[in-house]
Protein backbone atom coordinates (compact mmCIF):
# COMPACT_ATOMS: atom_id res chain seq x y z
CA UNK A 1 0.00 0.00 0.00
CA UNK A 2 1.39 3.40 -0.95
CA UNK A 3 1.97 6.16 1.59
CA UNK A 4 -0.68 8.24 -0.18
CA UNK A 5 -3.29 5.45 0.09
CA UNK A 6 -2.35 4.87 3.73
CA UNK A 7 -2.74 8.58 4.44
CA UNK A 8 -6.19 8.58 2.87
CA UNK A 9 -7.26 5.66 5.06
CA UNK A 10 -6.00 7.37 8.16
CA UNK A 11 -7.88 10.52 7.24
CA UNK A 12 -11.09 8.56 6.76
CA UNK A 13 -11.14 7.90 10.51
CA UNK A 14 -10.28 11.47 11.45
CA UNK A 15 -13.12 13.54 13.01
CA UNK A 16 -14.49 16.16 10.63
CA UNK A 17 -13.53 19.07 12.87
CA UNK A 18 -9.88 17.96 12.75
CA UNK A 19 -9.60 17.72 8.94
CA UNK A 20 -8.04 20.40 6.79
CA UNK A 21 -9.54 21.45 3.43
CA UNK A 22 -7.68 18.76 1.52
CA UNK A 23 -8.87 16.10 3.94
CA UNK A 24 -12.48 17.28 3.69
CA UNK A 25 -12.33 17.12 -0.11
CA UNK A 26 -10.89 13.60 0.00
CA UNK A 27 -13.79 12.61 2.25
CA UNK A 28 -16.29 14.03 -0.23
CA UNK A 29 -14.56 12.12 -3.04
CA UNK A 30 -14.91 8.85 -1.10
CA UNK A 31 -18.60 9.53 -0.50
CA UNK A 32 -19.12 10.37 -4.20
CA UNK A 33 -17.52 7.05 -5.14
CA UNK A 34 -19.85 5.23 -2.75
CA UNK A 35 -22.88 7.07 -4.17
CA UNK A 36 -21.81 6.09 -7.69
CA UNK A 37 -21.39 2.46 -6.66
CA UNK A 38 -24.88 2.46 -5.12
CA UNK A 39 -26.38 4.08 -8.22
CA UNK A 40 -24.86 1.34 -10.39
CA UNK A 41 -26.31 -1.28 -8.03
CA UNK A 42 -29.69 0.43 -8.29
CA UNK A 43 -29.48 0.27 -12.08
CA UNK A 44 -28.95 -3.50 -11.88
CA UNK A 45 -32.21 -3.79 -9.96
CA UNK A 46 -33.95 -1.47 -12.41
CA UNK A 47 -32.81 -3.55 -15.38
CA UNK A 48 -34.15 -6.67 -13.70
CA UNK A 49 -37.49 -4.95 -12.95
CA UNK A 50 -37.72 -3.97 -16.62
CA UNK A 51 -37.11 -7.55 -17.71
CA UNK A 52 -39.85 -8.83 -15.40
CA UNK A 53 -42.30 -6.18 -16.63
CA UNK A 54 -41.57 -7.01 -20.27
CA UNK A 55 -42.79 -10.56 -19.66
CA UNK A 56 -46.11 -9.39 -18.22
CA UNK A 57 -48.64 -8.16 -20.85
CA UNK A 58 -50.24 -4.81 -20.14
CA UNK A 59 -47.63 -3.82 -17.55
CA UNK A 60 -47.58 -0.16 -16.57
CA UNK A 61 -44.01 1.13 -16.49
CA UNK A 62 -44.64 4.51 -14.89
CA UNK A 63 -46.24 4.09 -11.47
CA UNK A 64 -47.01 7.49 -9.90
CA UNK A 65 -48.24 5.87 -6.69
CA UNK A 66 -44.92 4.01 -6.30
CA UNK A 67 -42.95 7.21 -6.92
CA UNK A 68 -45.09 9.10 -4.40
CA UNK A 69 -44.40 6.47 -1.75
CA UNK A 70 -40.66 6.74 -2.39
CA UNK A 71 -40.69 10.50 -1.94
CA UNK A 72 -42.83 10.32 1.21
CA UNK A 73 -40.59 7.68 2.79
CA UNK A 74 -37.42 9.65 2.07
CA UNK A 75 -38.95 12.90 3.31
CA UNK A 76 -40.01 11.21 6.55
CA UNK A 77 -36.47 10.03 7.33
CA UNK A 78 -34.71 13.15 6.02
CA UNK A 79 -32.65 15.31 8.37
CA UNK A 80 -29.63 17.58 8.20
CA UNK A 81 -28.79 20.76 6.35
CA UNK A 82 -30.00 19.80 2.85
CA UNK A 83 -33.44 21.31 2.05
CA UNK A 84 -36.16 18.74 1.53
CA UNK A 85 -36.90 20.27 -1.88
CA UNK A 86 -33.33 19.49 -2.98
CA UNK A 87 -33.71 15.90 -1.82
CA UNK A 88 -36.85 15.56 -3.94
CA UNK A 89 -35.13 17.02 -7.01
CA UNK A 90 -32.19 14.62 -6.70
CA UNK A 91 -34.37 11.54 -6.41
CA UNK A 92 -36.74 12.75 -9.11
CA UNK A 93 -33.85 12.67 -11.56
CA UNK A 94 -32.66 9.29 -10.26
CA UNK A 95 -36.15 7.85 -10.73
CA UNK A 96 -36.49 9.50 -14.14
CA UNK A 97 -33.15 8.12 -15.35
CA UNK A 98 -33.99 4.69 -13.95
CA UNK A 99 -37.37 4.58 -15.66
CA UNK A 100 -35.79 5.54 -18.99
CA UNK A 101 -33.69 2.38 -18.71
CA UNK A 102 -36.86 0.28 -18.38
CA UNK A 103 -38.67 2.07 -21.21
CA UNK A 104 -38.34 5.46 -22.89
CA UNK A 105 -41.67 7.18 -22.27
CA UNK A 106 -43.00 10.35 -23.90
CA UNK A 107 -44.91 13.27 -22.39
CA UNK A 108 -46.91 15.90 -24.29
CA UNK A 109 -47.42 19.26 -22.62
CA UNK A 110 -49.12 22.55 -23.38
CA UNK A 111 -46.28 24.58 -24.86
CA UNK A 112 -44.26 26.23 -26.01
CA UNK A 113 -41.01 25.68 -24.11
CA UNK A 114 -40.17 27.75 -21.04
CA UNK A 115 -43.85 28.10 -20.05
CA UNK A 116 -45.09 27.14 -16.58
CA UNK A 117 -46.55 23.92 -18.01
CA UNK A 118 -43.13 23.02 -19.40
CA UNK A 119 -41.57 23.73 -16.00
CA UNK A 120 -44.21 21.58 -14.31
CA UNK A 121 -43.49 18.73 -16.74
CA UNK A 122 -39.77 18.83 -15.95
CA UNK A 123 -40.46 19.12 -12.23
CA UNK A 124 -42.65 16.02 -12.22
CA UNK A 125 -41.00 13.74 -14.77
CA UNK A 126 -37.37 14.84 -14.63
CA UNK A 127 -35.06 15.21 -17.59
CA UNK A 128 -34.91 11.62 -18.89
CA UNK A 129 -38.42 11.54 -20.41
CA UNK A 130 -39.01 12.45 -24.05
CA UNK A 131 -41.13 15.62 -23.83
CA UNK A 132 -42.71 17.61 -26.63
CA UNK A 133 -44.96 20.65 -26.72
CA UNK A 134 -48.47 21.04 -28.13
CA UNK A 135 -50.27 24.20 -29.17
CA UNK A 136 -53.55 23.59 -27.35
CA UNK A 137 -54.99 21.64 -24.43
CA UNK A 138 -57.12 19.68 -26.88
CA UNK A 139 -54.00 18.64 -28.78
CA UNK A 140 -52.35 17.37 -25.59
CA UNK A 141 -55.37 15.18 -24.87
CA UNK A 142 -55.45 13.95 -28.46
CA UNK A 143 -51.76 12.95 -28.49
CA UNK A 144 -52.31 10.76 -25.43
CA UNK A 145 -55.62 9.37 -26.67
CA UNK A 146 -54.05 8.14 -29.93
CA UNK A 147 -50.99 6.92 -27.96
CA UNK A 148 -48.42 9.12 -29.63
CA UNK A 149 -47.63 10.20 -26.08
CA UNK A 150 -47.75 8.08 -22.94
CA UNK A 151 -48.81 11.00 -20.76
CA UNK A 152 -49.90 14.61 -21.06
CA UNK A 153 -49.55 17.64 -18.77
CA UNK A 154 -52.21 20.36 -18.78
CA UNK A 155 -52.95 23.34 -16.50
CA UNK A 156 -56.11 23.10 -14.42
CA UNK A 157 -56.05 25.79 -11.74
CA UNK A 158 -54.40 29.00 -10.56
CA UNK A 159 -54.59 29.76 -6.84
CA UNK A 160 -55.79 33.33 -7.43
CA UNK A 161 -57.44 33.27 -10.88
CA UNK A 162 -59.29 29.98 -10.55
CA UNK A 163 -59.99 27.07 -12.84
CA UNK A 164 -58.84 26.47 -16.43
CA UNK A 165 -62.17 25.79 -18.10
CA UNK A 166 -60.73 24.28 -21.31
CA UNK A 167 -59.18 21.44 -19.32
CA UNK A 168 -62.40 20.63 -17.49
CA UNK A 169 -64.43 20.74 -20.71
CA UNK A 170 -62.04 18.29 -22.39
CA UNK A 171 -62.62 15.68 -19.68
CA UNK A 172 -66.31 15.42 -20.55
CA UNK A 173 -65.79 13.24 -23.62
CA UNK A 174 -62.23 11.98 -23.08
CA UNK A 175 -61.45 8.44 -21.88
CA UNK A 176 -58.21 9.63 -20.27
CA UNK A 177 -57.63 9.40 -16.53
CA UNK A 178 -55.90 11.81 -14.17
CA UNK A 179 -52.70 10.05 -13.06
CA UNK A 180 -51.03 12.73 -10.96
CA UNK A 181 -51.15 16.38 -9.99
CA UNK A 182 -48.34 18.94 -9.97
CA UNK A 183 -48.21 22.15 -7.99
CA UNK A 184 -45.79 24.80 -9.16
CA UNK A 185 -45.18 28.12 -7.39
CA UNK A 186 -45.54 31.12 -9.68
CA UNK A 187 -42.07 32.66 -9.66
CA UNK A 188 -41.32 35.41 -12.17
CA UNK A 189 -37.77 36.47 -12.99
CA UNK A 190 -36.23 39.20 -15.10
CA UNK A 191 -33.89 37.67 -17.68
CA UNK A 192 -31.71 39.37 -20.27
CA UNK A 193 -28.49 39.21 -22.24
CA UNK A 194 -27.59 42.51 -20.63
CA UNK A 195 -25.50 42.21 -17.49
CA UNK A 196 -27.33 44.81 -15.37
CA UNK A 197 -30.91 46.09 -15.06
CA UNK A 198 -29.90 49.69 -15.76
CA UNK A 199 -29.09 48.84 -19.37
CA UNK A 200 -32.61 47.54 -20.06
CA UNK A 201 -34.88 49.88 -22.03
CA UNK A 202 -37.79 47.52 -22.71
CA UNK A 203 -39.32 44.48 -21.02
CA UNK A 204 -41.28 41.77 -22.82
CA UNK A 205 -43.69 39.47 -21.02
CA UNK A 206 -46.82 37.37 -21.30
CA UNK A 207 -49.76 39.67 -20.59
CA UNK A 208 -50.65 37.76 -17.42
CA UNK A 209 -47.05 37.80 -16.17
CA UNK A 210 -46.85 41.54 -16.78
CA UNK A 211 -49.98 42.03 -14.71
CA UNK A 212 -48.57 39.93 -11.88
CA UNK A 213 -45.34 41.99 -11.84
CA UNK A 214 -46.74 45.48 -12.50
CA UNK A 215 -45.92 46.97 -9.10
CA UNK A 216 -42.35 45.65 -9.21
CA UNK A 217 -41.84 47.06 -12.70
CA UNK A 218 -43.21 50.45 -11.70
CA UNK A 219 -40.97 50.55 -8.66
CA UNK A 220 -37.71 49.17 -10.06
CA UNK A 221 -37.92 49.93 -13.79
CA UNK A 222 -39.71 53.31 -14.10
CA UNK A 223 -39.80 54.66 -17.62
CA UNK A 224 -38.95 51.29 -19.19
CA UNK A 225 -41.25 50.27 -22.05
CA UNK A 226 -43.33 47.18 -21.19
CA UNK A 227 -44.52 45.09 -24.15
CA UNK A 228 -47.13 42.38 -23.61
CA UNK A 229 -47.16 39.13 -25.63
CA UNK A 230 -49.41 36.10 -25.98
CA UNK A 231 -46.83 33.66 -24.56
CA UNK A 232 -43.58 33.59 -22.62
CA UNK A 233 -41.84 31.97 -25.57
CA UNK A 234 -42.92 34.83 -27.85
CA UNK A 235 -41.66 37.32 -25.26
CA UNK A 236 -38.29 35.57 -25.07
CA UNK A 237 -37.91 35.46 -28.86
CA UNK A 238 -38.69 39.16 -29.17
CA UNK A 239 -36.26 39.93 -26.36
CA UNK A 240 -33.50 38.09 -28.19
CA UNK A 241 -34.19 40.13 -31.29
CA UNK A 242 -33.84 43.50 -29.56
CA UNK A 243 -30.80 44.95 -27.83
CA UNK A 244 -31.12 46.33 -24.29
CA UNK A 245 -34.20 44.19 -23.68
CA UNK A 246 -35.34 41.84 -20.92
CA UNK A 247 -38.08 39.27 -20.50
CA UNK A 248 -40.27 38.14 -17.61
CA UNK A 249 -39.94 34.35 -17.44
CA UNK A 250 -39.23 31.32 -15.29
CA UNK A 251 -35.67 30.40 -14.46
CA UNK A 252 -35.70 27.50 -16.98
CA UNK A 253 -35.87 30.04 -19.79
CA UNK A 254 -32.42 31.35 -18.85
CA UNK A 255 -30.80 28.13 -20.10
CA UNK A 256 -33.23 27.66 -22.99
CA UNK A 257 -32.54 31.12 -24.41
CA UNK A 258 -29.01 31.79 -23.15
CA UNK A 259 -29.91 34.69 -20.83
CA UNK A 260 -28.70 35.91 -17.46
CA UNK A 261 -30.76 36.36 -14.31
CA UNK A 262 -31.08 40.07 -13.52
CA UNK A 263 -33.71 39.83 -10.77
CA UNK A 264 -35.66 37.00 -9.20
CA UNK A 265 -39.05 36.82 -7.47
CA UNK A 266 -40.37 39.95 -9.12
CA UNK A 267 -44.01 38.86 -8.75
CA UNK A 268 -46.14 41.26 -6.70
CA UNK A 269 -47.96 38.54 -4.73
CA UNK A 270 -45.68 35.77 -3.44
CA UNK A 271 -47.34 32.46 -2.69
CA UNK A 272 -49.37 32.25 -5.91
CA UNK A 273 -49.28 28.78 -7.47
CA UNK A 274 -50.44 26.87 -10.51
CA UNK A 275 -51.86 23.35 -10.45
CA UNK A 276 -51.41 20.93 -13.33
CA UNK A 277 -52.76 17.48 -14.11
CA UNK A 278 -50.98 14.50 -15.63
CA UNK A 279 -53.35 12.55 -17.88
CA UNK A 280 -52.89 9.00 -19.12
CA UNK A 281 -54.75 5.86 -20.07
CA UNK A 282 -54.60 3.96 -16.76
CA UNK A 283 -55.60 4.64 -13.17
CA UNK A 284 -52.82 4.56 -10.56
CA UNK A 285 -53.22 2.20 -7.62
CA UNK A 286 -53.62 3.44 -4.07
CA UNK A 287 -50.59 5.21 -2.62
CA UNK A 288 -51.89 5.70 0.92
CA UNK A 289 -52.62 9.39 0.50
CA UNK A 290 -54.72 10.04 -2.57
CA UNK A 291 -57.17 12.37 -4.21
CA UNK A 292 -60.09 11.55 -6.50
CA UNK A 293 -61.59 13.82 -9.15
CA UNK A 294 -65.05 13.20 -10.59
CA UNK A 295 -67.84 14.93 -12.40
CA UNK A 296 -71.59 14.44 -12.10
CA UNK A 297 -74.83 15.94 -13.36
CA UNK A 298 -78.47 15.58 -12.38
CA UNK A 299 -81.89 16.97 -13.15
CA UNK A 300 -82.62 20.45 -11.83
CA UNK A 301 -84.54 19.75 -8.62
CA UNK A 302 -84.82 21.86 -5.49
CA UNK A 303 -82.31 20.79 -2.83
CA UNK A 304 -80.85 18.00 -4.95
CA UNK A 305 -77.25 19.30 -4.85
CA UNK A 306 -77.48 19.51 -1.06
CA UNK A 307 -78.59 15.87 -0.92
CA UNK A 308 -75.83 14.75 -3.27
CA UNK A 309 -73.09 16.50 -1.30
CA UNK A 310 -74.59 15.09 1.87
CA UNK A 311 -73.59 11.60 0.74
CA UNK A 312 -69.92 12.51 1.08
CA UNK A 313 -70.48 14.24 4.42
CA UNK A 314 -72.18 11.14 5.82
CA UNK A 315 -69.19 9.01 4.78
CA UNK A 316 -66.71 11.44 6.37
CA UNK A 317 -65.18 12.32 2.99
CA UNK A 318 -63.64 15.77 2.67
CA UNK A 319 -64.36 17.67 -0.55
CA UNK A 320 -61.46 19.95 -1.47
CA UNK A 321 -62.96 21.64 -4.54
CA UNK A 322 -66.24 21.93 -6.40
CA UNK A 323 -66.80 23.70 -9.72
CA UNK A 324 -69.78 23.90 -12.06
CA UNK A 325 -69.73 24.22 -15.84
CA UNK A 326 -72.55 24.42 -18.42
CA UNK A 327 -73.02 20.97 -19.95
CA UNK A 328 -73.51 22.54 -23.42
CA UNK A 329 -76.30 20.04 -24.02
CA UNK A 330 -79.25 22.25 -23.11
CA UNK A 331 -79.82 25.61 -21.46
CA UNK A 332 -79.28 25.78 -17.70
CA UNK A 333 -77.96 22.22 -17.51
CA UNK A 334 -74.72 21.97 -15.51
CA UNK A 335 -71.88 19.55 -14.82
CA UNK A 336 -70.27 19.57 -11.39
CA UNK A 337 -66.55 18.82 -10.95
CA UNK A 338 -65.44 17.67 -7.50
CA UNK A 339 -62.09 16.84 -5.90
CA UNK A 340 -62.19 14.73 -2.75
CA UNK A 341 -59.70 13.16 -0.38
CA UNK A 342 -59.24 9.42 -0.84
CA UNK A 343 -58.92 6.83 -3.61
CA UNK A 344 -61.90 5.44 -5.51
CA UNK A 345 -60.93 1.98 -4.19
CA UNK A 346 -61.09 3.14 -0.57
CA UNK A 347 -64.22 1.59 1.03
CA UNK A 348 -65.85 4.90 2.04
CA UNK A 349 -65.23 6.51 -1.34
CA UNK A 350 -66.41 3.42 -3.25
CA UNK A 351 -69.60 3.32 -1.17
CA UNK A 352 -70.28 7.01 -1.75
CA UNK A 353 -69.80 6.67 -5.51
CA UNK A 354 -72.06 3.63 -5.59
CA UNK A 355 -74.79 5.42 -3.68
CA UNK A 356 -74.42 8.49 -5.87
CA UNK A 357 -74.99 6.58 -9.10
CA UNK A 358 -77.40 3.85 -7.93
CA UNK A 359 -79.59 5.36 -5.22
CA UNK A 360 -79.78 8.88 -6.61
CA UNK A 361 -79.59 8.04 -10.29
CA UNK A 362 -76.93 10.68 -10.81
CA UNK A 363 -74.68 10.53 -13.89
CA UNK A 364 -71.20 10.10 -12.46
CA UNK A 365 -67.80 9.86 -14.13
CA UNK A 366 -64.62 9.30 -12.12
CA UNK A 367 -61.86 11.30 -13.80
CA UNK A 368 -59.12 9.61 -11.81
CA UNK A 369 -57.65 8.72 -8.44
CA UNK A 370 -54.04 9.77 -7.98
CA UNK A 371 -51.43 10.48 -5.29
CA UNK A 372 -51.55 13.72 -3.35
CA UNK A 373 -48.09 15.13 -3.82
CA UNK A 374 -47.08 18.75 -3.84
CA UNK A 375 -43.27 18.73 -3.90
Amino acid sequence: MSAEENGSEERADTPLDQLDLDGLRQGIDRIDTSIHDLLMQRVEYVVRVGQVKQREPGTTFYRPEREARIHRRLEKRHHGEMPTSSLHRIFREIISASLSIEKRLSVAYLGPEATFTHQATLKHFGGAFNTFSCRTIDEVFHEVEVERADFGVVPVENSTEGIVIHTLDRFVDSPLKICAEIQLPVVHNLLSRENEPGRVKRVFGHFRAVGECRKWLDRHMPGVEVIQTKSTAEAAEKCLGKKRSAVIAGIYAADDYGMMLLAEHIEDKPGNANRFLVVGNKNPDRSGKDKTSLMFSFQDQQGFLHRVLGIFAQKGINLTRIESRPSKRRAWDYLFFVDLEGHQDDPQVAEALEELSQSFGVFTKVLGSYPCRAI
